[in-house]
């Protein structure tokens, strides 16, 4: 019989990434939060491979420690290997990396939650989500408990409708063998709300001892370690060795030989798959020209001899992967513990929210993370920050967070989510932002501290912290300024090993700093008024000098993109009564229900003449309504 449980401010249904940040910034924001899992020890699971961060994806992970996040300082606590991401390139895309131990950041994230005032953490699968006619939303569980709450927030990743395929076998199940959710798909679409089919896939593990690791290329961790959290004043050491091999025709031969076998291609999936993480047998397809590709040996943690294999995801039955596991140098006897799997899952369309991750027709109703469409756990953590915040906000009777694209790699996915929409699983990449000169990962603390510093989440001392780091950075770049170095032969022949002209007349350190080929540690031995150690600090002066015009032309044109985010839109607007939109236009306007002349602008099927209708409809608005104004 069902029974009234309890009341919350706010529920989080799941808790993987996205619900642990959601649930979090809800109850440190004072909020009364329930967390529902379906299993308590999947918390903070990571089912695919352990690590966090990666290209655009280490942005996203600094840029939730900014905000007041706990991913970076869980990532630090557990990392194995840690590593900078393309260091021969520019600072906006140096993106940080850590193949962190699973188990470790599981229990690590389930005692945050557990030890969290405000929090209570249950285990038990929501079926049924519905709005009750006081405005509350009411949950009822699978043993018939029922819960109510204010605001909702559906963290569901795989779980939702969940299937696995092996070959021809396929079942219902969530990531790593977990119950799926399996009634709760039918209550949202009764709700009245869009759903979807996606996929997903994770490679097999392998046991550590049966792979042949002689001439295998290692992968060696970073020294010093950089944190991923401004927080960790002291990162651990690397604590394992990651490895390299590759593909070969044998592989390839194997796998072409039995793709009639693959649910992919046999249309039993009818789930549409990640584009940019495509599962081994699509890459040999797809890539058919490609002699070999390469794949990742990682550790799944110190007390676990599973080693996962990146790179070759797939769903061909168990029989053909051991075969093609075994074509590749160093898995020729390999083990394998557990075998790759493809999994279908339910998510919802991304257009059907706004940029706070609330849906539109179902006010106090929030998506993050895969229920959004998106992929990867640092895409999910970032949406569940985000919408744990908005909703807690949204109760206290505050104003929204929303994060513009001009603001960080964060309200890019949002806003690529619910502007663009996504057809295949969304994965951030730095490609995607116009502007990642200026979101790089290490000013994200500039950038979005003082923001997580308002909304509330971020401490007095680590304010304060903060503060200090800015005034060091403001006081160095005054130093650099009004340095001048005299032209000795010292200098001189440091110039000349650095293949940049020699000088003859004394030159001010910021103007050395500005050449491409010198850096503060060459100049070091004449720079002798340097008291600033703080690497960060060093690193942010540097990046500012050389990038000075790179960096003032993007913030032009930030400035102008901004007018037209100013420019906003009417809640109510009729877009099928506006003489000059094009048909097209008016149904994806209608559908997205952009808030401002800047996002209607970045609606795929809205062309520029589109976009130049509606201001002269809002130009001639603003007239009519003043021309109101005046006779009343």
């Amino acid at each position: 019989m069902k029974f009234l449980a309890e009341e919350f401010d706010v529920a989080v249904i799941g808790a993987g990434h996205a619900g642990i940040e959601a649930a979090l910034a809800s109850a440190r924001l004072g909020c009364k939060t329930g967390v529902f899992t379906i299993n308590m020890d999947a918390v903070g699971n990571c089912p695919c491979n352990p690590s966090i961060g990666g290209t655009a994806k280490g942005h996203l992970v600094r840029e939730i420690d900014a905000l007041g996040g706990e991913m970076g300082k869980a990532a630090d606590e557990c990392f194995l290997q840690s590593r900078m991401l393309n260091r021969g390139k520019g600072p906006a895309v140096h993106s940080l990396r850590a193949q962190i131990d699973r188990r470790a950041y599981s229990t690590r994230m389930k005692h945050t939650l557990e030890l969290q005032n405000n929090l209570e953490l249950r285990q038990a699968e929501i079926i049924s989500v519905e709005k009750t006619d006081d405005g509350f939303w009411l949950l009822t569980t699978r043993l018939e408990a029922q819960y109510r709450a204010k605001a909702v927030i559906l963290a569901t990743g795989t779980y939702l409708g969940g299937k696995i395929y092996v070959g021809d076998v396929s079942y219902e199940s969530g990531p790593d063998g977990m119950f799926p959710a399996k009634y709760l798909p039918d209550s949202l679409e009764k709700l009245g709300m869009s759903l979807r089919r996606f996929k997903t896939g994770t490679p097999a593990r392998v046991l550590r001892s049966s792979i042949d690791f002689d001439g295998l290329e290692q992968q060696s961790g970073d020294d010093p370690v950089v944190p991923f959290s401004y927080d960790t004043e002291k990162p651990g050491e690397n604590k394992v060795k990651c490895y390299v091999s590759w593909t070969n025709d044998e592989t390839k031969k194997v796998i072409l030989e039995n793709i009639s076998r693959s649910p992919m291609y046999s249309g039993k999936i009818e789930g549409i798959g990640p584009r940019y993480c495509p599962s081994i047998e699509d890459k040999i397809v797809r890539f058919s020209d490609k002699p070999r590709h390469q794949l990742f040996i990682e550790p799944c943690g110190l007390d676990t001899e599973e080693m996962y294999i990146q790179g070759m995801s797939s769903s061909l039955p168990e029989d053909v992967q051991l075969k093609f596991y075994h074509t590749i140098r160093g898995l020729e006897n390999c083990i394998v513990m557990r075998p790759a799997y493809a999994i279908e899952y339910f998510c919802a369309d991304p257009l059907q929210m706004n940029r706070t991750l609330e849906f539109r027709q179902f006010p106090g109703l929030y998506g993050a993370g895969q229920f959004n469409g998106s992929s990867g756990y640092e895409e999910a953590a970032a949406q569940g920050l985000v919408a744990g915040i908005n909703a807690a906000l949204k109760i206290k009777g505050r104003e929204p967070m929303i994060l513009d694209r001009a603001s960080s790699y964060t309200g890019t996915l949002i806003d690529d989510l619910v502007t663009k929409g996504c057809n295949d699983p969304y994965r951030m990449m730095t490609s995607r932002s116009e502007y990642r000169l200026i979101l790089r990962q290490d000013n994200a603390d500039t950038r979005l501290t003082p923001i997580g510093r308002k909304i509330g989440l971020i401490s007095d001392e680590r304010w304060a912290r903060f503060n200090a780091k800015q005034e060091r950075i403001r006081k160095e770049l005054d130093r650099v300024k009004n340095t001048v170095l005299s032209p000795t032969e010292e200098l001189n022949a440091i110039l000349a090993e650095k293949n940049t002209s020699a000088v003859k007349t004394g030159i001010r350190l910021i103007d050395l700093l500005k050449r491409p080929e010198l850096d503060y540690s060459c100049l070091a031995p004449v720079d002798n008024t340097r008291e600033e150690k703080d690497p960060g600090v060093l690193e942010q002066v540097e990046i500012q000098i050389k990038y000075e015009g790179y960096i003032n032309r993007q913030l032009a044109i930030i400035e102008q993109v901004r007018k037209l985010e100013s420019k906003l839109l009417p809640e109510d607007i009729d877009y099928s009564a506006i003489d000059g939109l094009r048909l097209e236009a008016r149904e994806k306007l209608t559908k997205v229900r952009p808030e401002s002349i800047g996002q209607a602008s970045r609606i795929s099927g809205v062309s520029p003449a589109d976009i130049s209708v509606l201001i002269i409809y809002l130009s001639s608005l603003r007239n009519r309504k003043a021309a109101g104004e005046d006779k009343q």
